[in-house]
């Protein structure tokens, strides 16, 4: 039976990006943070610092609609033949957490799969998670689908060779999910790009997978114009990872999702809800980015158990400084204030 080879060193333990076979599968197996027990005992400063660094993944509705499309169009597919097997985008503004839900999709899909034999299958491997490099090109980009499998790439191997290799090794391994994340940096505009871009079209076509791709703002970007953009519309659906809305409808998405957060916390002199009522002020801070809103709270975890205060409040969120586009959307003015004057 095939196996995929170890020919890459090992990435440390915890590594926020598993771009081979061995890291994704220790991705998989990690045990997943758990919140506090109110049964069992208190965790020590240094296991609540570690806890609160890594968090818990908080399901929004884009996670979701992106769970429930991958397993229809998983289903969809399973028995097609003849053309390439219908695929999904997930796109957004950065830090709306894109790259996290799609592995959170991978990591789902692969878990259930196994559940269907009752442990990992020796030489299995349902799940690719690629990353498109930058300036991406067919052989660039083909050498990043062999790498996660441990295929050695030769300096002398043409790009049919390492196709046909890639398509035959992923066939054998069984995958039948492949997470294509940061598809931004793909530009069809470029003769590489073209063909990096062709050379994913021929491996939709050839490989019995559906194909799942995430990147910022795609629609804007020229993976949609041309030729080659039509092909890929029109055969993969959309899903907007958007920021979080205070209010849709009579929901309050920002709301649930901050006290989703609250709940996971684990400090000793937190007050329950105190978080949640912030969230108007929250949702200024983060612009409804996931990513920025999760950073904030964890950061303000780790200063108070660092500082003793074990507790989150306004005053303590607003003296971190997030990320620049969070700050850009709030403290514009703030900015604006501190510029010395200039001649009148």
């Amino acid at each position: 039976m095939v196996t995929p080879t170890a020919r890459q060193p090992a990435a440390q333990a915890g590594s926020a990006t598993p771009t081979t076979w061995e890291e994704w599968r220790r991705f998989v197996d990690r045990k997943r943070p758990a919140p506090p027990s109110p049964e069992g005992p208190r965790r020590s400063a240094a296991q609540r610092l570690a806890y609160h660094s890594r968090f818990v993944v908080v399901r929004t509705p884009a996670l979701d609609k992106i769970t429930a499309s991958v397993r229809t169009l998983t289903l969809l597919g399973r028995h097609q033949d003849g053309t390439a097997r219908p695929g999904l985008i997930v796109t957004g503004p950065p830090t709306t957490g894109k790259s996290t839900a799609l592995q959170e999709v991978g990591r789902t899909y692969e878990l259930h799969q196994r559940s269907l034999s009752h442990s990992p299958v020796p030489g299995r491997a349902p799940v690719a998670y690629i990353l498109v490099p930058p300036g991406a090109s067919a052989k660039s980009l083909a050498a990043e689908f062999a790498r996660f499998v441990g295929l050695p790439v030769g300096p002398r191997m043409t790009q049919a060779l390492l196709t046909a290799t890639v398509c035959s090794m992923y066939t054998s391994l069984g995958v039948s999910l492949v997470l294509v994340d940061e598809i931004h940096r793909l530009n069809p505009r470029t003769t590489g790009g073209a063909e990096a871009a062709d050379f994913l079209k021929d491996l939709s076509e050839r490989l019995p997978a559906t194909f799942v791709y995430a990147g910022v703002d795609v629609t804007d970007t020229p993976l949609f114009s041309g030729v080659r953009g039509a092909q890929l519309a029109g055969r993969a659906s959309l899903v907007d990872c958007d920021p979080l809305p205070a209010r849709h409808g009579p929901q309050t998405p920002f709301r649930s999702t901050v006290a989703a957060f609250e709940n996971a916390l684990d400090l000793t002199a937190h007050r329950p809800g105190s978080l949640r009522r912030l969230a108007p002020y929250l949702h200024e801070r983060t612009a409804g980015r996931i990513g920025s809103l999760s950073r904030l709270i964890r950061e303000a975890a780790i200063t108070a158990i660092v500082d003793g205060t074990e507790k989150i409040t306004k005053t303590s969120l607003d003296a971190i400084t997030l990320d620049h586009l969070a700050e850009e959307h709030h403290r514009p003015t703030h900015r604006a204030r501190r510029r010395p004057p200039g001649p009148r």
